[in-house]
């Protein structure tokens, strides 16, 4: 009881804590596939058992060799093989189950993990690379799903394994059980050590694997101003540079790992060589060559045993990966979830809404994105139905951080952000009012697929001529119609194949064709020419559907358009007259 104890304390501190919860995370959804997975721990079991069990025949074909029994012979080889083949198609039975289960497990966790990353707060998953959240959603929930069942039903059948053995070899020798064993305390010593330094190691793994993915991932995205800066050759030493981290950690970990199973080899060959010893000594050369069943059983069961106890111990190592791997995922798990205000109310002006327009007002809002620098204060801007509002000023200062508290990716540290209906009922901006936008970001923001795969990802049910409708409100069709497959036309990844003026127009045709009362335009239009620009413009407020539409632009050639404008400059957002417009125009 005092033993227990004190390993119940030592579970409840530091490491050993970390990996008991992340442990009991993994284990949540192997809940859904306990059956399959006590069937599985039952085939395993049932393995176990009749390993010992063919030791036990492979004694009695030499017993009855040794006593020139042929008939015995035949008869204990005939179930000797029999054995041995059913212990084939129970393993084949076992590997298809396991194959099933974790590629459940692996989906369920990996489609879990990526609604949580969908829905966590904007700000926290800046803290994020691409390539590092690529790396956890693939490599990391891979390792898990594997673990599921290569560790815990392990351990269970190896323990049953070495206990069979154990038991049937103190029944037969129990020096030798003793010898069979003589590594057991030796590596229950190191156990703690191993475990903390496998740990760092496998940290350290995945770290600099996802720095090498990052590097990977975000030059990939960027190969053209890679080549057209002529930056091949800076590039390629710097992913030398991030090989080189990556192979010193690798190079650390493989020689810890090779001193370890080497270690634990010369711990098996002694035991083997003493187990053999002993055999010799005292069957063979103490009684004579006729206990060979018996000793051939002897050795077959201390190699069950030393097995066993090998497995066991090659344990560590994968649950240390694998919890390692559950604690990167469960770091999602841990970050703040977006906010939605006023659920009743967007729905109520949800159905007001209709075709009908909002207004979006922002009164006295002050946001920052930490405590050193404000990105404006006291800002106060509100655009109604049927107008066209422009949000200007010198990059940096605030238009794209305006728009996203519009789009309730972030929430202002004081003052209110509001959507109003004609009823004057009003809500809170928050990721519940998202339903209300169409938003054109900054970019080629098109995706691999077909130009109507796009299209159709704001409006599954959108028609054809739905379609071909906002592509000619985007000035997006002449171009289209010129394709040989006309909206049907493949598109490579971030809108591969068409130029950027191209793109953005596709992307404004997209987000028309949702048909939300606010559009916003942030710098969608910065590719087009001045006289396609102000079509586009023309078109989206002439649709027949009451919509707000703002824009943040660093072209003046627009602003004529523009029912107001507000200038952010400096933390100060400022609603200027024509004659400030006519001025930033002259400027320009």
């Amino acid at each position: 009881m005092e033993f227990i104890k004190k390993v119940i304390t030592k579970i409840k501190e530091g490491m050993l804590q970390e990996m008991y919860l992340e442990t009991k995370w993994m284990y949540q959804y192997a809940v859904k596939y306990k059956y399959q997975i006590g069937f599985y721990i039952f085939l395993g079991v049932l393995t176990s058992i009749m390993g010992v069990g063919s030791s036990y025949l492979s004694k009695m074909v030499m017993d009855s060799i040794n006593a020139q029994q042929g008939k015995y012979v035949l008869i204990w080889a005939v179930l000797m093989g029999a054995l041995s083949i059913v212990t084939i198609f129970i393993k084949a039975k076992t590997s298809m189950i396991s194959a099933r289960i974790s590629i459940k497990v692996n989906n369920e966790i990996q489609s879990e993990v990526f609604d949580k990353i969908l829905v966590t707060d904007w700000i926290s998953m800046q803290e994020f690379h691409s390539g590092d959240l690529l790396n956890r959603l693939n490599s990391d929930v891979n390792t898990v799903s594997s673990s599921i069942l290569g560790w815990v039903p392990t351990l269970i059948t190896s323990s049953v394994q070495f206990l069979v053995a154990l038991t049937v070899l103190l029944y037969m020798d129990p020096v030798m059980a003793i010898i069979a064993l003589l590594s057991a305390p030796v590596m229950i010593v190191l156990s703690r050590t191993l475990m903390k330094n496998m740990r760092n190691y496998n940290k350290k793994m995945r770290k600099v694997s996802s720095e090498v993915m990052s590097f990977n991932e975000e030059s990939f995205q960027n190969i053209q101003s890679v080549k057209s800066f002529d930056l091949i050759e800076l590039f390629s030493d710097r992913l030398k540079a991030v090989q080189e981290n990556y192979r010193t950690v690798f190079l650390e970990y493989n020689r810890f790992s090779v001193y370890t199973s080497s270690f634990m080899s010369v711990m098996g060959f002694i035991t083997s060589s003493s187990c053999l010893v002993w055999v010799v000594y005292n069957y063979l050369w103490k009684i004579g060559f006729d206990k060979m069943g018996s000793v051939t059983m002897l050795m077959m069961v201390a190699n069950i045993l030393s097995g066993a106890f090998k497995s066991l111990a090659g344990l560590i190592p994968s649950a240390i990966s694998a919890t390692t791997c559950a604690g990167r995922i469960m770091e999602f798990f841990d970050l703040p979830k977006e906010e939605k205000l006023d659920d009743e109310k967007v729905e109520l002006i949800d159905n007001n809404t209709k075709g009908r327009g909002l207004t979006i007002e922002l009164d006295d809002v002050e946001f920052s994105y930490d405590d050193t620098k404000v990105v404006f204060k006291d800002a106060n801007v509100k655009a109604s139905p049927g107008e066209i509002v422009a949000l200007v000023g010198p990059s940096g200062e605030g238009k794209t951080t305006m728009v996203r508290i519009f789009l309730g990716l972030i929430k202002a540290k004081s003052g209110r952000a509001l959507i109003k209906d004609i009823n004057g009922i009003s809500c809170n901006i928050s990721a519940a009012t998202r339903r209300f936008f169409a938003y054109v970001p900054q970019g080629n923001t098109i995706f691999s697929g077909t130009i109507a795969d796009n299209m159709r990802m704001v409006k599954p049910d959108a028609t054809d001529d739905e379609i071909v409708e906002a592509l000619k409100a985007a000035c997006a069709y002449d171009f289209v119609d010129r394709l040989p497959d006309g909206i049907n036309s493949k598109v490579g990844e971030r809108g591969g194949g068409f130029s950027e003026g191209q793109a953005q127009r596709l992307s404004i045709a997209r987000a028309l064709l949702r048909k939300s009362p606010i559009l916003l335009l942030d710098e969608a239009t910065s590719a087009l020419d001045v006289l396609t620009e102000r079509e586009v413009l023309r078109n989206i407020m002439n649709m027949g559907y009451a919509r707000t539409c703002i824009v943040t632009t660093h072209r003046p050639s627009v602003l004529t358009m523009c029912d107001r404008v507000y200038k952010i400059d400096s933390g100060e957002v400022s609603d200027i007259d024509q004659k400030e417009v006519a001025q930033l125009i002259m400027d320009f």
